[in-house]
């Protein structure tokens, strides 16, 4: 049969552990046994030099040898033998010097030249080793045999059964493989233990499919048009894409750092760490209004995904100011329509003097009105979005009012930024005008005096600084929730519900520095944008964006941009902003707008 590597990650990692922990153990037991068997034949020959020399030492050996023939019986074999038995010896040969045995184990070879080299030993020197000879092989050792005088008279050679060595050897193995396999137990279940472990992450997957996987991960996560940012349990970014990048401002450094660290305080960095809860959460960076959602990992982190809905809200805005014209159109439709059944019935009178009066104050007073707005404003977007609104406001039953300090020339750096801020500022009037005017006590059956409800509109210059103002006669804005309105997601808009936190009962606004009752105020999916927007444009021009209480009551709103406006022209041109405020018009509204009125 043919063996196949495993394909799993796992399986791969377990079958190589297995393999090297195996032939680790086996490498290390030989490691042990090799030197174990020298020492035993180091052992073993050291104790055969230890008899041959006290056997060598023994004076009355020398003299036999000396004045004895060799024989069987004789007093050598006799106490050479005596030695054997007592040093479990293989052998105790003494020989003279012609390598005659004088004794031997096997009386036989008595008289016999001994069958290994014995110069060596004759020579006067002592020496070691393993040999065979006629009793096998053996662990051996040879010294001269000196008689009284020091003259070698002979040599004495001791020998150790090998047969013994083997077998404290393979003694010694059991208890070395008993240890060898429990460790090699211990390496297979750690082992196992990884693999396991490495398979719950790893899901099963090939080592082919790893880099197929990376490769494809990383193809869909810089080819979606969708930010990707993956951030650890501590809060670090593990991973943000191309997209992510771009909508949040990222630079190449920000893997592995803190969110708190790499993106400002705000909605947005709450809303990546978590501390913001929900789904498609809105939130705004930068000029981006973008749509996020949080899902959380089993490691403990969270991979969020950011969607730019930029132009997806400016269109949203966009159709709701071309659906707020059409309504205003269609009101003044039924508005052109009554009057020329006025005309029409004023003619049938025969009243053609009042007809023509009629027509010509109705021609006048629209004149007079984008005549006034155009004379104020001279940008020709400002001026076009204000006599919208004011058709819009009309439709509402609310009055829109230009101020009578509004000068503003055609100087607007970009009139996009304006015209966001102040349609936003606006659209917020008017819905807390007529949310407040509807949910006041008796609602349009009313029948005790109350002001007119109007929203009203200051646009100044001072140099290169566009001051914007924006009052309405609403229910105001509470103190504890001025800073809170300008964060991304909070509105006070909520079906069911008026626009701005409830009145005490018979109110119609608050006094100045008195806080409502809390109301439906709170974060809604697809609210809390213009605010939001307006503070960022704000902020990004190096100005601010503020709420104050009305006198009177209601609120009034106030965006300083600097840098918003050109310089002025060459002293004499008649385009030169208005300075009748002085010098630090600017500065006195930015100090104004942080107290109450």
């Amino acid at each position: 049969m043919r063996v196949r590597w495993p394909r799993r990650v796992f399986a791969q990692v377990l079958a190589a552990q297995l393999a090297l922990t195996t032939g680790v153990m086996t490498l290390a037991t030989c490691l042990f046994l090799a030197p174990l068997g020298s020492e035993l034949d180091d052992e073993a020959m050291h104790r055969a030099l230890a008899i041959a020399q006290t056997t060598a030492a023994d004076p009355d050996i020398a003299r036999e040898v000396l004045t004895t023939a060799p024989s069987a019986r004789g007093p050598v074999q006799t106490e050479a033998e005596h030695i054997r038995r007592a040093t479990d010896a293989l052998y105790v040969v003494v020989m003279d010097t012609r390598g005659v045995r004088w004794s031997h184990t096997n009386t036989a070879e008595i008289g016999r030249h001994v069958s290994t080299d014995p110069s060596v030993a004759l020579s006067g020197r002592e020496i070691r080793q393993i040999d065979d000879g006629t009793l096998g092989r053996s662990a051996r050792a040879k010294v001269p045999l000196l008689d009284p005088g020091g003259k070698i008279v002979g040599a004495v050679s001791v020998g150790i059964a090998y047969a013994s060595v083997r077998e404290r050897l393979l003694d010694a193995v059991p208890a070395l493989l008993l240890c060898a396999g429990a460790a090699l137990a211990v390496g297979a279940l750690a082992a196992y233990a990884v693999s396991r472990r490495l398979r719950r992450r790893t899901h099963g997957v090939a080592f082919a499919d790893i880099s197929a996987l990376l490769d494809e991960r990383e193809a869909m996560l810089h080819g979606v048009r969708e930010g990707v940012v993956a951030c650890d349990r501590y809060g670090r970014i593990r991973l943000a894409n191309d997209e992510a990048a771009r909508l949040l401002g990222l630079g190449a450094d920000a893997t592995g750092r803190p969110l708190d660290e790499v993106l400002p305080p705000g909605r947005t960095t709450d809303v990546l760490a978590g501390r913001v809860t929900g789904t498609d959460l809105l939130t705004v960076s930068g000029r981006r209004v973008l749509v996020a959602n949080r899902m959380p990992t089993r490691d403990g982190g969270a991979v969020v995904t950011l969607r730019d809905r930029t132009e997806l809200e400016q269109l949203g805005r966009e159709l709701d100011s071309t659906q707020g014209l059409l309504d205003a159109l269609r009101a003044q439709d039924h508005e052109h329509a009554n009057r020329l059944h006025t005309v029409l019935g004023l003619l049938e009178l025969g009243r053609h003097e009042k007809a023509a009066a009629f027509v010509a104050e109705i021609a006048d007073t629209h004149r007079s009105s984008a005549e006034q707005i155009a004379e104020r404003v001279h940008d020709p977007l400002l001026s076009a979005l204000l006599v919208g609104k004011a058709a819009v406001a009309a439709e509402r039953g609310v009055s829109l009012r230009v101020s009578a300090a509004t000068l503003l020339h055609d100087r607007v750096v970009d009139p996009r930024d304006l015209v966001t801020v102040l349609g936003n500022l606006i659209d917020n009037a008017l819905d807390a005008v007529a949310g407040h005017r509807d949910a006041a006590p008796g609602g349009a059956e009313h029948t005790g005096p109350r002001a007119e409800p109007f929203v009203e509109v200051e646009l100044r210059a001072e140099h290169t600084t566009a001051v914007l103002r924006v009052a309405d006669t609403g229910p105001g804005v509470p103190p504890a929730l001025r800073d809170r309105i300008f964060a991304e997601g909070w509105s006070t808009k909520h079906t069911g519900h008026p626009a701005h936190p409830p009145l005490p009962a018979g109110r119609e606004h608050l006094t100045p520095g008195e806080t409502a009752a809390p109301g439906p105020v709170a974060f809604h999916r697809g609210r809390g944008l213009g605010l939001a927007l307006v503070r960022r444009l704000a902020e990004r021009y190096g100005g601010m964006a503020r709420v104050t209480a009305r006198a009177g009551g209601g609120a009034v709103f106030t965006v300083v941009l600097p840098e918003a406006l050109t310089p002025a022209p060459a002293e004499g041109d008649d385009t030169v902003g208005d300075d009748t405020a002085g010098d630090g018009f600017a500065e006195r509204q930015l100090m104004a707008a942080g107290e109450p009125q």
